[in-house]
């Protein structure tokens, strides 16, 4: 059985760095941020939407609405990884991602949260509806 909440996830690996590492002794909060990002982007790399794609076109997705569920610390050294994946999408404007961390060395979830991201004009940061190149990367699972 695996330890991932969903199958099929895209998979980023993180390494604590000393200055995630915050006055309680532990990975502060908004360092998990960071990790989200990080995997989100890898994966829309995956799906054929790197960054360079984005400013080319002179779109994005933009975190609308963020919520995480810290479960246990992360501490200096820890190896993790952060799971992502698209759960939901309204094929116009919203996209909504899943995400996990864990820790393998003791097979624990760090983290859980979702995020809504809607589609932006990089030049107004306006909503915008989605070009089609996004709509098609960003299709959620059939359910």
């Amino acid at each position: 059985m695996t330890h991932w909440d969903l199958p099929h996830p895209h998979v980023v690996t993180l390494a604590v760095q000393g200055a995630d590492i915050d006055a309680y002794g532990h990975v502060n909060n908004s360092v998990y941020l960071t990790w989200l990002d990080r995997a989100a982007w890898s994966h829309s790399a995956a799906l054929g939407m790197p960054l360079e794609r984005c400013t080319q076109i002179r779109r994005g997705m933009a975190a609308q609405r963020i919520e995480i569920d810290y479960l246990r610390a992360a501490l200096a050294d820890d190896e993790l990884e952060a799971a992502t994946w698209i759960v939901a999408g309204d094929g116009r404007l919203r996209v909504g991602r899943r995400f996990q961390v864990y820790r393998p060395r003791d097979r624990a979830t760090l983290a859980r949260a979702q995020v809504q991201y809607v589609c932006i004009n990089l030049d107004s940061g306006r909503a915008v509806r989605m070009p089609a190149e996004f709509v098609a990367a960003y299709a959620a699972p059939s359910a």
